[in-house]
């Protein structure tokens, strides 16, 4: 589509009148974080016998400050993740420059509160909208607009500092129209295209292991042999989780695709048992058939198929 005369020129990858394949969230890298103890002062005071004494009884010690920031070797941490745009034809309310509300938006591929991990998100829209740059800071990570025009959605995802330090772009093709095998539009049936990515943190650092390793939106393996995690203490928690702030509940669930293996398997399962049902039932009326005597089964012969004589 064409922008209006009054509209900036949208960029190269604005231009593309097919969407592009998505690109895949690229893996973090891992966090580089000194396991050494800070170094003592210069100049620092000699033990005296009594404190040497004091020293050396048997006592608790403190617990180190940068044991929090000790990276577990060989371990990495998954999140499943979905991003993507659902777009709602506006039909008699469209306009020749409004014709379709639209929402973007990142969420766990279960749907669970990504807060644990994600501090904010960044949206970079076409610079014809105002503010075209929109920070989101607290959950649901999404924006909602309207407009007429597709083009390509940055999205940059920043997580929390004891996560990784480095952000995530990914970038999403905003799509309005629905394909042509696809009917009509309509304003009771929205386009989604979404993409369904995972999120690797490898070599996490063990207070965030300890912090996630029970949210059920990780993926969090067992730990190889040789680590063991120091007892943890009462855990501070952070803003976001004072409060539960999963998409289950949300206005547009019922359009989100459906990438959770578990729900898959309870879909078997329940499918596996309608065809042994079945089955069942057709073993059943086999045996009736069976055990009816010989002059009552019904015998089609030439000229006697369906009631003809």
């Amino acid at each position: 589509m064409e922008q209006p005369p009054s509209s900036p020129p949208p960029p190269a990858a604005a231009t593309a009148t097919a969407a592009p394949t998505p690109t895949p969230a690229p893996s973090s890298a891992p966090i580089i974080l000194s396991d050494s103890p800070p170094a003592a002062a210069a100049g620092e005071p000699a033990l005296t016998a009594a404190q040497k004494a004091l020293r050396s009884k048997p006592a608790r010690a403190p617990e180190d400050p940068d044991k929090k920031n000790k990276k577990l070797k060989d371990v990495e941490i998954s999140f499943p993740i979905v991003y993507g745009t659902i777009s709602f034809w506006l039909g008699k309310k469209a306009s020749e420059y409004n014709s379709h509300k639209w929402t973007v938006y990142i969420r766990s591929a279960t749907n669970e509160d990504l807060s644990v991990i994600v501090k904010r998100v960044v949206f970079q829209l076409h610079p014809s909208f105002t503010n075209p740059t929109r920070v989101v800071e607290q959950p649901p990570f999404e924006l909602s607009e309207s407009g007429w025009g597709e083009f390509e959605i940055a999205i940059t995802l920043y997580f929390h500092s004891d996560v990784c330090e480095k952000r995530l772009d990914l970038f999403h093709q905003l799509k309005l129209y629905p394909e042509e095998d696809a009917g009509p539009q309509s304003t009771k049936k929205p386009v989604v295209v979404e993409t369904y990515d995972e999120v690797v943190f490898p070599e996490p650092t063990e207070a965030f292991f300890l912090r996630v390793q029970n949210h059920p939106a990780a993926t969090v393996p067992r730990l190889p042999p040789g680590i063991t995690l120091s007892s943890p203490g009462p855990m501070e928690l952070m803003p976001h989780d004072k409060k539960r702030f999963d998409t289950k509940d949300h206005s547009l669930s019922q359009w989100f695709s459906n990438f959770s293996e578990a729900d898959e398997l309870l879909k078997l399962a329940a499918a596996r048992q309608q065809v042994q049902a079945h089955i069942a039932k057709l073993r059943r009326q086999l045996s009736m058939i069976e055990g009816m005597p010989q002059q009552s089964r019904v015998i089609s012969g030439p000229g006697q198929q369906f009631g003809h004589g």
